[in-house]
C-alpha cells in the first residue's frame, strides 16, 4: 500500500515527506495506523549517521497507533487495539529468553541494520528498498512491526501521547526501576534533564529516594525537574557539580544516571558516587578517559550501560501507563505536539532545548 513517510536520503539531510510503498505484514507481524511518533535523540544520531543506518530509511521508533491488520500467527493484539511500538528483539537468544530483550544478541542488527526479523525489508520507493528503523519506522502514516515490538495499551488514555513510552521515557524510568533498583531512602543524581533524565527523576520519586539531584545547564529544565520530583538542582555552569553533590549527600550518591552523552559528565557521574555506588550511562557517549583504579576499583564503584531501561516493553510500558493514570508519572508535562509537516522543526527545537519531548502527529 502507498503511505506518506518522512524519508531520510542522506547524512544529516532534512526529512522529506514522500510517498513510499509498505508491504503487508507477514505471519508474525502487525500493521499499525500510526497516530503519532515521539522524536528521540537516537533518530537524530541515525539521521546524522553517528550510528550508521543504511540509507535511504524511514526513521521513527516511538510510534503509537491503532492495529489495522494482523498476521496469521498473531495472538496478543487484534484490529482496533491501541498499541505503542517499542524496540526490536529476536526472542530466541539467551538474553531475550531470560527477560532482557534490550540486550538481545541481534539488537544492533534488528534496530539499526535496516531490516526486519526475517532479514528482509517492508518499505520500497521507486523500485528501491528503503531501510526500516527499530523494526517499526514510525515516521509514516502506517507501519509494519513484528509482534515483539507491539505493546497493547488502555484505550482510555490519549494515544497520541503514548509513543515516547516506547524508547526515551522507558529508558529513563527503566534505568531506575529495572536496572539500578534503588531502595527507599537511597540517593541518586541525574545528569541531564531532557526526557530521559526527567523520566528517571519521576521514577526515583516513585521509589522514594531521599535525595534526587538534577544536573543541567538550563534553568527552565531544572525548574521542571523540581516540579517532577527533584529535591535539589545544580546548574553545571554555576557550581562544581561533584563537590556540590557530595555536600548535599554528605559524601556522594548511591546512584547516578548519565543521559547527556558528554564524556566529561560520564566522569562526573562516577566521581559523584559514594564508595560502592553505581553509575548508569544511557547516552551515546564517545571515547572517554578515566583512571580505572582511582575512579572505579579503589572505591568499589560500578559503571554500567543501560539500554531501553532493561525493560520487557509488554510488561513495563503498561505499568508506566498505570502510574500516569494514578498521577504518579506525569510525563505529559514533557511533550509538545507538532504536525507531520513540522517534523524538521520538531528536531530543531529539540536540539535547541526549546522542547523536551516533541511528538509528531500523523495526518
Amino acid at each position: 500500500m502507498d503511505i506518506k513517510a518522512a524519508v531520510t536520503h542522506g547524512k544529516g539531510e532534512d526529512f522529506q515527506l514522500e510517498e513510499v510503498q509498505l508491504d503487508d505484514p507477514k505471519h508474525d507481524e502487525v500493521m499499525i495506523k500510526v497516530v503519532a511518533s515521539g522524536v528521540c535523540h537516537t533518530d537524530a544520531v541515525a539521521r546524522d549517521q553517528d550510528v550508521p543506518v543504511p540509507l535511504p530509511a524511514v526513521l521513527g521508533h516511538e510510534g503509537s497507533g491503532i492495529v489495522e491488520k494482523v498476521g496469521s500467527s498473531i495472538q496478543t493484539v487484534e484490529p482496533g487495539d491501541h498499541v505503542v511500538l517499542s524496540f526490536s528483539s529476536c526472542g530466541h537468544c539467551e538474553n531475550c529468553l531470560t527477560g532482557h530483550p534490550a540486550y538481545c544478541l541481534r539488537f544492533n542488527d534488528l534496530n539499526f541494520g535496516g531490516i526486519m526479523n526475517d532479514q528482509t525489508k517492508r518499505l520500497h520507493q521507486d523500485g528501491q528498498e528503503v531501510s526500516s528503523f527499530f523494526g517499526q519506522s514510525s515516521f509514516g502514516t502506517f507501519a509494519v512491526a513484528n509482534e515483539r515490538n507491539v505493546v497493547k495499551v488502555d484505550k482510555d488514555v490519549d494515544l497520541e501521547l503514548l509513543g515516547p513510552l516506547g524508547c526515551g521515557i522507558q529508558t529513563g524510568a527503566g534505568t531506575i526501576l529495572n536496572k539500578l533498583q534503588p531502595t527507599f531512602g537511597e540517593t541518586v543524581a541525574v545528569f541531564g534533564c531532557g526526557a530521559v533524565g526527567l523520566s528517571a527523576i519521576m521514577a526515583a520519586k516513585i521509589v522514594g529516594c531521599s535525595k534526587i539531584i538534577a544536573v543541567d545547564l538550563h534553568e527552565s529544565r531544572l525548574e521542571m525537574a523540581k516540579e517532577l520530583g527533584a529535591t535539589h538542582t545544580i546548574n553545571g555552569k554555576d557550581a562544581d557539580t561533584v563537590e556540590e553533590i557530595k555536600r548535599i549527600t554528605n559524601g556522594g550518591t548511591n546512584y547516578s544516571v548519565e543521559t547527556t552523552s558528554v564524556p566529561a559528565l560520564a566522569i562526573q557521574s562516577l566521581h559523584a558516587l559514594k564508595p560502592r555506588g553505581t553509575s548508569a550511562v544511557v547516552g551515546v557517549t564517545q571515547e572517554t578517559e578515566f583512571n580505572v583504579f582511582e575512579d572505579i576499583m579503589a572505591e568499589g564503584k560500578g559503571l554500567v550501560g543501560a539500554i531501553e531501561g532493561d525493560s520487557v516493553p509488554q510488561i513495563f510500558i503498561p505499568k508506566l501507563v498505570e502510574y500516569y493514570k494514578q498521577g504518579q508519572f506525569p510525563f505529559d508535562k514533557l511533550v509538545k505536539f507538532y504536525e507531520m509537516e513540522e517534523i524538521n522543526k520538531a528536531f530543531d527545537e529539540s536540539k535547541e532545548g526549546k522542547t523536551v519531548k516533541p511528538i509528531v502527529k500523523m495526518p
